[in-house]
């Protein structure tokens, strides 16, 4: 529970008459920031996002930082209110621009009849363009007014946060409570000079300037009293990860996975474990494996470039039938490429990276919230089939904040402990009749005689070999295993209809604008539906099944279409399946899907595909 905020401490908030003012329901509204980064942009959206989830609100955030040291432009978009958000929009309602370029950059990105919000100190809009409302107010001056000379600019985030509560009528109890819990371990005077700044802001009269105030619809949900939480999909999977039995680990920072890391590093000794920064990506694998054969549940992770050093020690953990987990939270590549902005360009590389036949299971989650219970299924896959587990998150789940239903996690905790059962004297670790299971160190052998682990080509007992019979038998048994886990999967859901027209194939953060477009498109009186994969490799078994119900399959992912004209996802089904129908609608610029993009690729490749493949029987 949060703890009472001191009121002593709170400077009340202004009193406003809004007899006057007309009130407009809302279902939702999709609020752009954009400014420098260092203005704190990324704070406010925090503060609405994280004021969303306690208020029984749904809320869906995007982000973009730029990838310099000295920073830059910088945008945080928020979309929140009640009923279902899949995106966080694909233009804004409200634009805050807090500089010239902002607002020439970002302009058409408002909705007609949207709301431009300015910094009148810095921003001079073209206010004869009819399609919007302007609303201008002195933020840095009256931020500057309201906490001192001194103060400069720091502070103007919050200066708006206030002006944004007002027009919006947000619960400002909520959000001082949140800025009491951000800002309170800083001191009192950080913490008093952030009510100020809110309060000048809540004090400046938008509201009459518009003529309105907006309040969000009121759902069955705001009186239900389910607890929510709102975080980002890296603090999910910290969270996922402890929960699913994961004590040990070993990492190395890079952008976007490095805030996993550091969640880990702080979090795992409350648990009675540890995590360990290496000197280098090589080192955190290698480590991660060494407490994996300890017989506890291992993490590692890292971004594109960093799995590609990891690959040679994923390989021996392929051989050795290792449990492990490995975290690769995609970003632009190749080399350095994109390392703030978002790509699914490392399918291919996760599942066939390492050199040899080195199979090993991939799995990607589609949202913040499952993020956390990918966390447990990779968990769960590791123990049960004795495999190295790649998580396939991005850069967009990373900082994307949601708000969803709090987990049981008195239900959902894993037993941490290692399996040291003793073994009976016939013990045979590599066991070609079943599923490997190690004994770790400390295990009692009642045959006295202690397995070995290698990556070497091993038999039953794991002592080296290259004879050619038994290394066919043992690469059939590590290729058997996932055939097997594809049949543990379970049926693929399909969302909307079952069989027509169009079926959209996505995984990873594709998953809400995906959905979102099959909505538009059966309100049009369309056939259409969607899956989306968590389980990239093994793929579902029968999943062609659902394939083959449908004239066209469009595959969405953000990676490029390649020298073949397929995403990769889209390739690797044409190659299992040999379904023509399959077809890639991808992009490459470093940013999410928006939903009128998916719906334009669909209608491209629609009338495309019909001349192309009319031919064929089930089209």
């Amino acid at each position: 529970m949060n703890a009472p905020t001191d009121s002593s401490a709170m400077p009340p908030t202004t009193h406003i008459d809004r007899s006057s003012l007309k009130e407009e329901t809302i279902s939702d509204a999709v609020i752009r920031f954009a400014g420098e980064s260092q203005d704190g942009i990324q704070s406010i959206g925090g503060f609405l996002a994280r004021l969303a989830g306690r208020s029984d609100q749904e809320v869906m955030t995007y982000m973009t930082i730029p990838s310099t040291i000295s920073g830059g432009p910088s945008i945080f978009q928020v979309r929140m209110g009640t009923g279902e958000i899949l995106s966080a929009g694909d233009s804004a309602d409200f634009l805050v621009a807090f500089y010239q370029n902002s607002y020439e950059e970002h302009i058409e990105h408002l909705k007609d009849g949207g709301v431009l919000i300015y910094d009148s100190d810095h921003v001079e809009p073209d206010t004869q363009d009819r399609r919007f409302i302007y609303v201008g107010a002195s933020i840095t001056g009256l931020t500057i007014e309201a906490l001192g000379g001194n103060a400069k600019t720091k502070g103007k985030n919050i200066f708006v946060l206030g002006l944004l509560s007002r027009i919006f009528n947000l619960d400002v109890g909520k959000l001082k409570d949140l800025m009491r819990e951000r800002f309170g371990g800083k001191g009192e005077g950080i913490l008093r000079n952030s009510y100020l700044a809110f309060d000048a802001g809540y004090a400046y009269p938008a509201d009459n300037i518009l003529g309105r105030y907006y309040q969000f619809e009121k759902t069955a949900a705001d009186a239900s009293g389910k607890p929510q939480v709102s975080m980002d999909g890296n603090q999910a999977l910290t969270l996922g990860l402890i929960a699913a039995g994961v004590r040990f680990g070993a990492g190395y920072p890079i952008t976007p996975w490095s805030t996993i890391m550091e969640a880990l590093r702080t979090e795992l000794p409350k648990y009675g474990g540890t995590f360990i920064q290496a000197e280098d990506e090589l080192a955190a694998i290698s480590i991660t494996l060494g407490m994996a054969y300890s017989g506890y549940l291992a993490v590692t992770g890292s971004s594109g470039p960093g799995l590609s050093l990891k690959m040679e020690a994923l390989g021996w953990a392929s051989m050795a039938e290792i449990p492990l987990i490995v975290i690769n939270v995609q970003r632009g590549g190749p080399s350095t490429g994109l390392p703030t902005n978002v790509e699914q360009s490392d399918l291919m590389q996760a599942i066939y990276g390492s050199h040899g036949d080195s199979p090993r299971v991939v799995l990607a989650p589609r949202n913040v919230e499952d993020c956390f219970y990918i966390a447990l299924e990779a968990g769960r896959i590791a123990r049960k089939y004795s495999t190295p587990v790649i998580i396939l998150s991005d850069q967009a789940l990373a900082t994307r904040i949601e708000a969803f239903d709090k987990p049981d996690l008195e239900e959902l905790m894993r037993d941490p402990r290692p399996d040291l059962v003793p073994r009976q004297e016939d013990f045979l670790p590599y066991d070609l009749k079943q599923i490997t299971r190690h004994a770790p160190p400390g295990t009692i052998m009642q045959g006295g005689k202690y397995p070995v682990v290698t990556g070497l080509e091993h038999d039953e007992s794991g002592h080296p070999t290259a004879n050619p019979a038994m290394h066919m038998l043992m690469t059939a048994k590590r290729r058997n295993k996932l055939k097997a886990l594809a049949k543990d999967i379970g049926k693929t859901d399909v969302f909307g209809d079952h069989e027509g027209d169009v079926l959209l194939v996505g995984w990873g953060s594709t998953y809400g604008p995906i959905r979102e477009a099959v909505k538009r498109l059966r309100a049009k009186g369309e056939q259409a539906g969607s899956v989306h994969m968590h389980h990239l490799h093994p793929l579902p078994a029968g999943i062609e099944r659902v394939f083959s119900r449908f004239r066209h399959v469009f595959v969405v992912e953000m990676n490029d279409e390649g020298l073949y004209g397929y995403g990769q996802l889209a390739g690797i089904l044409r190659a299992c399946y040999r379904h023509p129908a399959i077809r890639s609608i991808t992009k490459t610029d470093g940013l999410t899907f928006k939903v009128s993009e998916i719906l334009s690729g669909v209608e491209h490749l629609r009338g495309d595909a019909v001349a192309t493949y009319s031919s064929y029987p089930y089209l």
